[in-house]
């Protein structure tokens, strides 16, 4: 039976949807004023195989997922621009789509925007303003957080802490420092709409909370997003969404861990981000290889747990990926013999108990992947004894089939190329990726037969003695074994960190080089 990590209550929870065989989920998208990033990415690719796999296990599954089309952000763009809001929100919803589609992340069934959904922005104000939680001060409207007993339940923070931590420059017009606005008054220059309380333009918060009431119902089963997301942006839309309802306003709440590069969580402050076209126009593969090197790499890392890109990981990525395509040709071109076909069956169907597992394990995308490089092994092994036609299809259509879940194993093995075709990258100081901490630049391809990373980053020597890094690797068996598999990604992050390479064997110990 599937569980799921509830942030809500901190523990792993049974679950059951309100409806039965219907899932109704919604994700905070994106806010339009920019290129996605890994990090986007990671969080629209989470939610993506939660789909697929509610899908795959015999769901329905309503998903919305929304744009954030009028924000300041957006207003401080178009105006360096010389342009239109609408222009900025039109070009960065397009480059969302291309990006997302590389990445074979599916569209939601509904993809609402703010800006179409005014009048129930207001109505929702309006609402929160009749039940006393929410107040009005000379066309601003901010919801009154002393007047919602649960808040702070979702981040686990206290009402009088938070008050204790308020920055001083605070609007003194709040009655309490954490009030949050649902409603702006307008601006010269701004975008606005006509409300009760004059021109203006809604808060980030209440758009979330309008938009998937309307589309979901005041009571649906999963909403999430980056862990980010948590305070205060969650925190606020349950204050309000249950404020205005009197109701549960969502029964699970998922959210992904951070992208960090060099041990440091990814953000445009420090520099160390990478937009997903960059890599994509830098990588020496093709795109639908790129995408799907992408999607192996992010998901080989549990969704809650942090993540560090590296050049490296997308090297490990590339080499598992060859492994499978490795495989699938020869399934194709091998001889029509049947001397291993009668224990193909019994390792696909232990392949599809154990990934069923790990995936009813709160979507523990890692095991269900080093559940189908298992399946892998013991397939090259069968069919180095002999493997009828029919027995072989087999074998294809079940990779296809669980692959499917996480969005890989989709492509054709002239999609998959071994080696880089020849490009060489782009080495200057202004090349777009290479960022400003200089800690990763791309990597000139040198040979052509021989794979090269795609973005190279200065890998430190390793410090430790062999007896070192066995207890190391020892460890994190171990950690396995007790399926403490977040320690056991902390651990192979650490030891990759230090130039150590970790390969998983089908027996569950592992290997490690240099």
């Amino acid at each position: 039976m599937l569980s799921i990590y509830n942030t809500l209550t901190g523990k792993n929870e049974p679950f059951e949807s309100l409806v039965p065989k219907i899932v109704r989920m919604y994700a905070c998208g994106v806010t339009v004023y920019d290129y996605c990033h890994i990090g986007h990415a990671r969080s629209a690719l989470v939610f993506d195989v939660i789909r697929r796999y509610l899908e795959f296990t015999g769901y329905q599954v309503e998903f919305v997922k929304n744009f954030t089309d009028v924000d300041d952000k957006i207003i401080k763009r178009a105006n360096e621009r010389g342009v239109s809001c609408d222009a900025i929100t039109a070009e960065f919803i397009e480059a969302y789509y291309q990006d997302m589609g590389r990445l074979g992340i599916r569209r939601a069934t509904i993809e609402p925007k703010a800006t179409e959904h005014m009048a129930e922005i207001i109505e929702l104000v309006q609402t929160l303003i009749q039940k006393g939680l929410a107040y009005e001060v000379a066309g601003d409207v901010y919801f009154q957080v002393e007047k919602y007993q649960p808040y702070g339940s979702l981040s686990k923070r206290k009402l009088e802490d938070l008050q204790a931590g308020a920055r001083v420059e605070v609007d003194e017009r709040k009655r309490h420092p954490m009030d949050f606005a649902l409603w702006k008054s307008s601006k010269q220059g701004e975008p606005s709409w006509e409300s009760p309380w004059g021109p203006g333009r809604p808060g980030w918060h209440i758009e979330c909370s309008a938009m998937s009431i309307k589309h979901l119902g005041e009571t649906f089963d999963i909403h999430g997003g980056g862990m980010d997301l948590i305070f205060p942006h969650h925190e606020n839309e349950i204050a309000q969404s249950c404020g205005a309802t009197g109701k549960e306003f969502v029964r699970y709440w998922i959210h992904n861990g951070f992208v960090q590069v060099n041990q440091e969580k990814m953000s445009k402050s420090l520099g160390n981000f990478f937009a997903i076209r960059e890599i994509f126009e830098k990588s020496r593969w093709p795109e639908a290889e790129t995408g799907e090197m992408l999607r192996y790499f992010l998901l080989g890392t549990h969704y809650r747990s942090p993540l560090d890109f590296s050049d490296h990981s997308l090297l490990e990525a590339k080499n598992a990926l060859n492994g499978f395509y490795d495989l699938f040709t020869r399934l194709k071109e091998s001889e029509d013999r049947g001397t291993g076909d009668k224990e193909l069956m019994p390792a696909i169907e232990r392949c599809k108990v154990a990934f069923r597992e790990a995936m009813d394990d709160d979507f523990n995308t890692s095991v269900a992947i080093a559940e189908l490089q298992r399946l892998k092994s013991d397939v090259n092994k069968l069919l180095s004894q002999g493997l009828s036609t029919e027995a072989r299809r087999i074998a294809r259509e079940e990779f296809r089939s669980l692959g499917n879940c996480l969005g890989l194993f989709q492509l054709d093995k002239w999609q998959f190329s071994q080696v880089p075709v020849g490009q060489t990258a782009d080495l200057s100081p202004a090349s777009p990726i290479i960022m400003r901490q200089k800690v990763m630049m791309i990597d000139q391809v040198e040979e052509a037969d021989t794979p090269q990373p795609m973005l190279s980053a200065a890998k430190p020597k390793s410090e430790f003695s062999d007896t070192q890094v066995q207890l190391k690797v020892d460890e994190r068996n171990e950690a396995r074994k007790q399926k403490d598999f977040k320690k056991a990604d902390e651990i192979r992050r650490f030891l990759s960190s230090h130039g150590i390479v970790i390969e998983d064997k089908p027996d569950g110990t592992s290997r490690w080089k240099r």
